[in-house]
């Protein structure tokens, strides 16, 4: 199966305001995949409409080479999903509420379970009434990845958490993409996708706005650079380095600073004719390249690229 997700033309309006407009993104089978947006952007109407949770205004979604709506039994057994707000019955405690999910879903190993509530920290004997908003997402965590399902689909999967938990999230997300499984994160937190995604999708307005690696992703951004010298050197040395604006040194002509866009090869290159004692290069964060795409009301999104 090359692809776990197809969509084409997906749309979706609620009266006269826009949910998703005219959505097309494939999800490669194995892949961990990053969906990223501010809040309204559109990340859990997408999701909602995988699962046919709700219904499209216009266009097609394929999971797993099923029809959300006509397959939806089928579908739903081979997918882990967390949503957004997750909502568990709160009579039960952890152990029990987990075993009753476990049991619909065919059965899973009490020791798949327990592995992953000791990971998380997630006390099974506590009544759910009484957890956290963080201990209550560590349930849906579980839940969702317990029976090790096909596909996972996570909306905003580490709402609450504290940054340890999050960091276990992230090795149960690696574990999964090395044990073949799919995952389609949805997020506005951008490092932790950074962390573990194939490929990032940016979504804005209800449309999609790029999708492609991290690196890729990066290609055109601007790099704050600082080099110094054991020796004083001209400015004009690196005057004509392609990507290269906005460089000067200072008043002992020792350290150069300024920008470099796209990549620096050039400039490394530039100074190699020279010795340089020190050199400092801040790689743009993801986070940095999203508001690249969130520039202005009125900007126009830039053109996605989906290699095969």
């Amino acid at each position: 199966m090359k692809h776990a997700i197809e969509l084409r033309e997906l749309t979706k309006t609620y009266g006269s305001r826009r949910g998703l407009t005219g959505l097309s993104l494939d999800v490669r089978a194995g892949e961990v995949f990053g969906f990223l947006g501010p809040n309204g952007a559109g990340k859990s109407t997408t999701i909602r409409l995988l699962l046919d949770l709700i219904r499209p205004t216009g266009g097609t979604a394929t999971v797993l080479r099923l029809d959300p709506r006509a397959d939806g039994v089928r579908l739903r057994a081979r997918v882990g999903y967390l949503a957004g707000e997750f909502v568990c019955d709160g009579r039960q405690n952890v152990r029990a509420y987990l075993r009753f999910l476990a049991a619909l879903r065919g059965g899973v190993p009490q020791g798949r379970i327990d592995d992953l509530a000791d990971r998380l920290g997630l006390d099974q004997s506590a009544k759910i009434k009484k957890l956290s908003k963080g201990n209550r997402q560590k349930v849906g965590i579980v839940q969702a990845f317990m029976h090790t399902p096909e596909l996972l689909i996570l909306d905003e999967p580490t709402s609450g958490l504290d940054p340890l938990v999050q960091q276990t999230f992230l090795e149960l997300v690696a574990e999964a993409a090395a044990n073949g499984q799919t995952v389609f994160m949805s997020s506005h937190i951008m490092s932790e996708v950074e962390a573990v995604a194939d490929r990032v999708g940016i979504i804005r307005d209800g449309r999609l706005a790029a999708v492609d690696t991290v690196t890729n992703l990066r290609t055109g951004t601007v790099r704050d650079i600082e080099v110094t010298f054991a020796r004083p050197v001209e400015t004009a040395a690196f005057a004509a380095v392609e990507g290269a604006g906005q460089l000067h040194l200072d008043v002992s002509g020792t350290t150069l600073t300024g920008q470099v866009t796209g990549s620096p090869d050039a400039l490394i290159k530039a100074l190699a004719r020279h010795t340089v004692t020190g050199l400092r290069a801040t790689e743009p964060a993801l986070e940095e390249l999203f508001h690249t795409y969130y520039e202005g009301a009125n900007a126009e999104p830039r053109t996605p690229t989906q290699p095969a």
